[in-house]
């Protein structure tokens, strides 16, 4: 038996290993935002944002009060674009290429949505406007064109526990991000200093 006996690398040994496709999984899959799912995109206060590009993936979050994903209507999303580190991944894949997923979560629902499509990013004034959280304007809006809808069954969810009540100690074992800097660094960030002034920092430039 050789190495590659271990690795799937056909479709037809992929579909081997799987139950059929239920009936329901194929029915819940639309290609416009249905009212049902336009409740869910009005009532998450978080989406992943997955972006493709000539240099990669990339995949991030965006958060805010929940209806801050705007439904023009069943075929199209307003998604703005706040205040964060400048790398702006995400928009220059859209650039390159407009394909993007989204992933909705909602707080205490055990079910996710994911919304497949194509992105253009927006910087008209009065849609800015329509999106200013605490007097501070996004940088640009991503209007979103819909191709495919459908919502995830909570068993990811359910055996994360991700909604239940968080133990102290899980905190304690991950690094503080001054710690991760400070390693990544050699100590040219004082990890310390760093994670002092974060809170702070966050509060200042959250919009």
């Amino acid at each position: 038996m050789t190495a590659k006996n271990h690795f799937i690398d056909t479709i037809l040994e992929l579909e081997s290993l799987f139950d059929q496709v239920g009936e329901v999984s194929i029915k819940k899959e639309v290609s416009y935002l249905h009212p049902s799912y336009q409740a869910m995109i009005s009532a998450s206060p978080f989406v992943i944002l997955a972006t493709v590009g000539p240099d990669g993936l990339d995949v991030s979050p965006r958060g805010d009060p929940p209806g801050f994903v705007h439904i023009k209507d069943e075929h199209t999303l307003w998604l703005p674009e706040r205040r964060g580190n400048n790398r702006i991944d995400s928009l220059r894949n859209i650039i390159a290429d407009s394909r993007v997923a989204l992933f909705f979560l909602i707080p205490g629902n055990g079910e996710t949505l994911r919304v497949n499509g194509r992105a253009r990013i927006c910087i008209d004034p009065q849609l800015l406007q329509r999106f200013a959280m605490q007097d501070k304007l996004p940088k640009c809006v991503l209007e979103i064109s819909v191709d495919t809808v459908f919502f995830q069954c909570a068993r990811a969810i359910q055996r994360s526990k991700l909604w239940k009540g968080i133990s102290g100690e899980v905190g304690k074992s991950v690094p503080t991000p001054g710690a991760i800097l400070q390693a990544l660094t050699n100590s040219e960030v004082d990890g310390a200093t760093y994670d002092r002034e974060l809170p702070g920092r966050q509060k200042s430039t959250l919009y």
